[in-house]
């Protein structure tokens, strides 16, 4: 048996370095997940990935009998990648869909599933600080995936075709990649679809034409994006287009059973658009807008980059806070899913100012009614605010809760107290630019407060409000 093994071991190292082009494999597997404390699958080791181009063909379910299902996908992705250390193999993430061929650098690859992971097997070693393309063909029918808080993301069929909805994995579902919000990326996506369907995704539409009874749409994005912000809308569509005053493009597209209820709030873009560039600095993306779907398409709003996503017309708090995700949530992206708070609280703090500027309740109010739990009608809602503190969720079925938003917005509310209204301001500006197109952690804000206001002491904030159990005895 021991010369069996032996034998077996040898042949196998030739059939390697057979595969490596002669030399020895000196590469490791890059390994799957980057260990984040609630998805730990999530995202990928040792590359980068720098762009996609994806080039998607959908067609809707048959809904005759009234039932809403995936459809079918098919895909090409091709995915341009820089390793971090040498591979002999990588890992992408994709849920569910059949995979048909694999290349990387034009040569068949070989691969395995498992679970969400596909594990890629390059012919040569790839080395370290190379850069190298991937493609992969797939197709099936596209999963909706259900949350550990029972809300649904990935692939989600709707009246009249279909949206990915990716926070904060389900972009997995329809195609491969490295989904986790620490591997930002450009986009190129291509989609196409039966005539008369419309697609709508992030940045700039750069192309739509029809052929042989299907239509293409070609958006491109060039700014970085977290794939749990990317989206495809497929549908019917209203759309429309205008301008800032200072020229910022504002493409919106709107179910036409919701054009009337949307029309009037989405008119404030522009003004919205303003207000936030005089508190949270500049734009960081080359255009804005929204998606606005039908009510019974989707459970919730997603601040899907350039333009949100929408489940009926919003209201304009509600436009406000998706509006703000811009700055903080997509260009400056949480390292971890444990710092989501620097998302939400962010976003929800939005809200309190622009009721604050436009005859609502001050952030002082806000603040005081939600601190006394007055602030909803709900006894347990009220109470719900201090189950954990806002920097630490206890699981990934609480990452949408109450104290990431509101007691998030708390957090932010006692820096201001503490520094003043008009270093408040550069604070928040200068937070958007310091990681402008990057990653953050609640450690990077923390030190980047302290910097900003040395002379400020913020151990009450960060031990009480930030991280400390339950309400902090004093407001």
């Amino acid at each position: 048996m021991r010369t069996h093994r032996l034998f077996v071991t040898a042949a196998t190292a030739l059939a390697l370095a057979a595969c490596s082009g002669g030399g020895a494999v000196d590469g490791t597997p890059g390994g799957s997940g980057v260990r984040d404390p609630y998805f730990p699958k999530a995202g990928n080791g040792g590359y980068d990935i720098g762009h996609y181009d994806l080039a998607l063909d959908y067609d809707p379910a048959d809904d005759a009998e009234g039932d809403t299902e995936a459809g079918h996908l098919s895909g090409t992705a091709t995915i341009t990648a820089r390793a971090t250390r040498d591979l002999s193999a990588f890992d992408l993430d994709l849920q569910g869909l059949d995979v048909e061929k694999v290349t990387v650098e034009g040569r068949d690859a070989r691969f395995n599933r498992a679970g969400q992971e596909l594990t890629v097997r390059p012919a040569d070693e790839l080395k370290d600080g190379e850069t190298f393309r991937v493609t992969v063909r797939y197709s099936g029918e596209p999963e909706t995936i259900t949350d550990a808080d029972d809300s649904e993301e990935g692939w989600l069929p709707t009246a009249d075709g279909a949206v990915g909805l990716g926070e904060p994995t389900g972009s997995m579902a329809w195609f491969p990649g490295s989904h986790h919000p620490s591997d930002k990326a450009t986009y190129d996506l291509a989609v196409t679809v039966p005539a008369g369907l419309g697609v709508v995704s992030n940045g700039e539409l750069r192309d739509e034409r029809t052929r042989d009874g299907r239509t293409t749409f070609t958006w491109h994005t060039a700014e970085p994006v977290a794939s749990h912000v990317v989206t495809v809308a497929v549908g019917e569509w209203k759309t429309g287009r205008s301008t800032t005053d200072d020229g910022l493009p504002v493409y919106t597209a709107v179910d036409p059973t919701q054009a009337d209820a949307s029309r009037k709030v989405l008119k404030q873009i522009p003004e919205i658009m303003d207000w936030a560039q005089e508190n949270f600095g500049p734009y960081p993306f080359s255009s804005t807008g929204a998606i606005v779907d039908r009510d019974e398409d989707a459970e919730y709003a997603l601040e899907t980059q350039n333009r949100p996503y929408f489940p009926g017309a919003p209201d304009t708090v509600l436009l406000v806070h998706e509006l703000a995700h811009q700055w903080y949530g997509n260009s400056v992206s949480p390292k971890t899913w444990r710092d989501m708070w620097l998302n939400e609280g962010f976003a929800t703090y939005a809200e309190w100012l622009w009721e604050e500027d436009h005859g609502g309740d001050t952030a002082q109010e806000t603040f005081e009614a939600l601190y006394d739990g007055t602030y909803y009608d709900d006894e347990d809602e009220n109470a719900s605010v201090w189950a954990f503190p806002p920097a630490d969720p206890p699981d990934a079925a609480h990452l949408s809760d109450s104290p990431v938003y509101q007691r998030g917005a708390m957090v932010l509310h006692k820096i201001r107290e503490t520094v003043g209204d008009d270093s408040f301001w550069e604070l928040l500006s200068g937070w958007s630019a310091a990681h402008r197109h990057g990653n953050a952690d609640t450690a990077d804000f923390t030190a980047y407060v302290e910097k900003s206001a040395p002379d400020e002491d913020f151990t009450e904030v960060w031990a009480d409000w930030l991280r400390g159990d339950g309400r902090p005895e004093s407001p």
